[in-house]
């Protein structure tokens, strides 16, 4: 839990990780948020790519390149990439996609590697709520080549339902055979603070009605 907490301060002192009253995109009311695009330092897209890295690590997934979808998946695939060969000495392609395809210069939806029928391919997102994105990333890489998506990182899983009882991880890891890891979950957060403080009560009240299984 050592690595997780400082993590999670990590987040705080971010500004990523923050308490009060919010709505997510599914319309839930959520006590707490989580703001990846608040990263905006030399420093925090440094220790984020590290921490990033040292969950790909102990996974112990093969795979041949990393994806990144745009826009925030684009610095968090660039950063994980950076740290597996700077700390771990693995040195791997990434690459990302466009939104929108260019039609001219080199075309095509993606910068960088340029994935091959049989590459093992890994994911690296932020947080993910509804999945749509995972979804729209596993069409398109799909579509570009006969490769096999092995694995989902994340930072945060907020460890809430998607359209069934399922958390969301869950529902993508029985709809694609992939395998996912976050670096830290739900109830990480909850267990960093004491007992009492009513961010963590409320919290737990969040969990206790949207959590999947």
């Amino acid at each position: 839990m050592k690595n997780k907490n400082s993590f999670i301060e990590f987040m705080a002192d971010a500004g990523v990780l923050t308490f009060g009253d919010f709505t997510t995109k599914s319309g839930r009311k959520t006590p707490y948020f989580v703001n990846t695009g608040n990263y905006k330092t030399g420093m925090h897209i440094s220790v984020l790519g590290d921490y990033y890295a040292q969950l790909v690590v102990d996974s112990g997934e093969k795979f041949d390149a990393l994806y990144g979808p745009a826009y925030k998946g684009i610095t968090l695939a660039a950063a994980t990439a950076s740290s597996l060969y700077r700390n771990h000495g693995i040195n791997v392609p990434y690459f990302f996609n466009r939104k929108e395809v260019k039609d001219h210069g080199e075309g095509g939806s993606l910068i960088g590697y340029k994935p091959k029928d049989g590459d093992k391919i890994i994911i690296i997102e932020d947080v993910v709520t509804a999945g749509t994105a995972v979804r729209e990333s596993m069409q398109l890489l799909k579509g570009i080549a006969d490769v096999k998506i092995t694995a989902l990182y994340v930072s945060v899983d907020r460890m809430e339902r998607g359209t069934g009882e399922q958390s969301t991880l869950n529902e993508l890891k029985l709809e694609y055979g992939i395998n996912v890891y976050s670096i830290i979950n739900a109830k990480d957060i909850i267990a960093s603070f004491p007992q009492g403080d009513e961010r963590i009560s409320k919290m737990e009240a969040y969990l206790v009605k949207y959590a999947g299984i």
